[in-house]
């Protein structure tokens, strides 16, 4: 079995701080790092958060922190497979939003993703990913 971890959880690991990341590490360690992947929908997320914070910087101090996010978004995603948002992803993609559920587009490609390889999502945001049929959500931070 593998997981797609969504990039709330991503996020957590990236913090290495407080109650939810002691939860999500407790249940990653007791699997094998082979059950794990990301998604470049995630990748996109982090990429362009980084973005904001240098496009808003006020000081040198501000650059220098999006940067550093930026080479550490790098860093993590290159520890782990990540899945490309291919061309039967992008058909689920086109069916689940043809059914006119209410979920954010870039949640919609992951959850996507997440169907087209078959994997249960981890992810906090289990109510919005509920919506979707056939998709399976765990959220390992409680």
């Amino acid at each position: 079995m593998r997981y797609l971890l969504d990039t709330d959880h991503i996020s957590i690991l990236q913090r290495r701080t407080g109650v939810a990341f002691a939860q999500l590490t407790s249940r990653i360690g007791q699997y094998e790092p082979e059950s794990f992947v990301l998604s470049i929908i995630s990748f996109h997320e982090q990429v362009l958060g980084a973005h904001s914070v240098i496009v808003r910087a006020k000081s040198s101090n501000d650059i220098l922190r999006g940067y550093t996010l930026l080479k550490e978004i790098q860093q993590g995603f290159a520890i782990a497979p990540v899945l490309s948002f291919d061309a039967t992803s992008n058909i689920i993609f086109e069916e689940l939003r043809s059914q006119n559920i209410r979920v954010a587009t870039m949640d919609l490609r992951i959850a996507a993703i997440a169907l087209s390889h078959d994997l249960i999502l981890l992810t906090r945001n289990v109510r919005d990913f509920g919506k979707i049929p056939g998709l399976v959500t765990e959220d390992w931070t409680v």
